[in-house]
């Protein structure tokens, strides 16, 4: 199985599970600027070199050998539930991708023939009933992942305890998990246990949103889009999410933690 995700810098200063939708962008060019002193021109998803990434077959021995011995800081990083799965949508579902087509080909048809999904388009100028479509994509989602059909849950939608489990499961640990909603905070608890060749200023740093701009703007506010069924169904999906990474399941509308995440518990009850 190995450490499928996992990214590490050139230096072996630090390592990294990545977690998508949860700040993945930023965190792999902070990485990337700590050892080289630049930012990768273009997405940070599609570097092959200058960093190490478990996608690469160079790369597998370098990051098992480090995450099995714990020589360098490990870390992820966490969201939301709701709004990482609202984000999802928008990104996945609703956007046009870099490549300048429709995420995984033929998904979006499938969803509009199967969930009665619209997701608008460039030409209408995304003009769809936003909260009616994301909350059939959520049943969607949830079948992925319940039943793995029409088809296997996607990495943007499967829970965070699911990627940062393998990582545990197979002889890794976490130094450190933070929250995207206090990104500033989290990532300079990682710089400062690293060495780096180049510091770096949060304050000052661009943030990488990849996915921004080139799908439909959220017209509403988070809670408007999970009535009392929406709701339940993320927390079928996404319990173990909430409870671990200390989101406040009650109320939608708050994106902030309600609590700090206990290290000593995520790692029992991912580590079975």
């Amino acid at each position: 199985m190995g450490f499928p995700g996992t990214w590490m810098t050139e230096s072996e200063s630090m390592v990294y599970r990545v977690v998508p939708k949860c700040a993945c962008s930023s965190i792999g060019q902070i990485m990337y600027y700590s050892d080289h002193g630049e930012f990768f021109d273009g997405d940070i998803h599609d570097a092959t070199d200058r960093m190490h990434k478990w996608a690469f077959e160079a790369s597998q021995p370098l990051i098992t050998d480090n995450v099995k011995a714990h020589k360098s800081y490990a870390f992820t990083c966490v969201r939301n539930p709701y709004t990482r799965i609202l984000s999802s949508f928008f990104d996945k579902i609703c956007g046009i991708q870099r490549n300048g087509k429709r995420y995984r080909g033929n998904l979006v048809p499938q969803l509009a023939q199967k969930y009665g999904i619209e997701v608008g388009s460039p030409e209408d100028d995304f003009d769809f009933d936003q909260i009616k479509s994301f909350r059939r994509f959520l049943l969607f989602a949830r079948d992925t992942i319940r039943w793995k059909r029409p088809m296997e849950p996607d990495i943007h939608w499967s829970a965070m305890s699911g990627h940062i489990a393998t990582f545990i499961a197979n002889g890794g640990s976490y130094d450190h998990i933070f929250f995207t909603e206090k990104f500033n905070e989290g990532m300079q608890v990682v710089l400062d246990n690293c060495e780096t060749a180049h510091p770096i200023d949060l304050k000052t740093i661009p943030r990488f949103n990849e996915s921004e701009g080139h799908g439909p703007k959220r017209a509403h506010p988070v809670e408007d889009y999970f009535d009392d069924l929406s709701m339940h169904l993320v927390y079928e999906i996404y319990k173990k999410d909430f409870n671990l990474f200390k989101y406040d399941f009650e109320n939608p509308g708050n994106k902030m933690p309600i609590g700090e995440i206990d290290l000593a518990e995520v790692h029992a009850k991912l580590g079975d």
